[in-house]
């Protein structure tokens, strides 16, 4: 009997979906050069482990590449993880005082602790003073319509391009493959739209 392995299909973000350098900036989370010459966009969940993996391998990556490398994160809240929503919520509330990068990295380092809390608020409430954020404001953000908008923005855009699972990333509009998603295929993934760039 023959057995054919069914590769899966990588996506591409069409044209119309392409991400601009100043466009829809309020909503998007950029780290590095907004004008860098390859963007990595990461789609990702906050209570996945493979996403805090790969973020701390994201973060080398960025001081790494400097100048040459926009870095873009995309809230996709998974529905089978429990807090994955409220995750991405307290990033955003953080974001709406500037410290989107300094949560989301808190939330990654953490993941392990809140991810089995019983009660994630009081966790990320914490989190929030940790990283000097106005209290009242964060609490009251994590529960604002513009908060939700913008985690539902971000899934959109997802389900838009097909993503269906997390970490998806993908560099300069191309998906990665699941053995692209490790240091050494990143790396040469970028490497490779670098010299395509130059």
């Amino acid at each position: 009997m023959l057995y054919r392995a069914k590769r899966p299909q990588l996506l591409t973000i069409p044209e119309d979906k392409v991400l601009s350098g100043k466009g829809g900036a309020e909503s998007m989370h950029i780290r590095g050069d907004p004008d860098a010459p390859v963007t990595l966009e990461e789609f990702g969940d906050f209570q996945c482990p493979p996403c805090g993996n790969i973020a701390v391998f994201i973060d080398e990556l960025a001081k790494e590449y400097g100048p040459r490398l926009r870095i873009v994160f995309r809230n996709f809240p998974l529905p089978n993880h429990k807090y994955a929503r409220e995750a991405a919520l307290a990033a955003e509330a953080a974001g709406l005082q500037g410290r989107f990068w300094e949560m989301h990295d808190v939330l990654y380092l953490e993941q392990a602790v809140w991810s089995k809390a019983d009660n994630v608020r009081e966790l990320f409430d914490s989190y929030a003073g940790m990283i000097g954020l106005n209290l009242d404001q964060f609490k009251e953000d994590m529960d604002a319509g513009k908060t939700k908008a913008r985690v539902d923005s971000d899934h959109e855009r997802g389900d838009s391009l097909g993503v269906q699972s997390t970490p998806t990333v993908f560099i300069n509009n191309r998906e990665l493959g699941p053995n692209d998603r490790r240091p050494d295929g990143l790396r040469a993934t970028i490497d490779a739209a670098l010299k395509r760039k130059s």
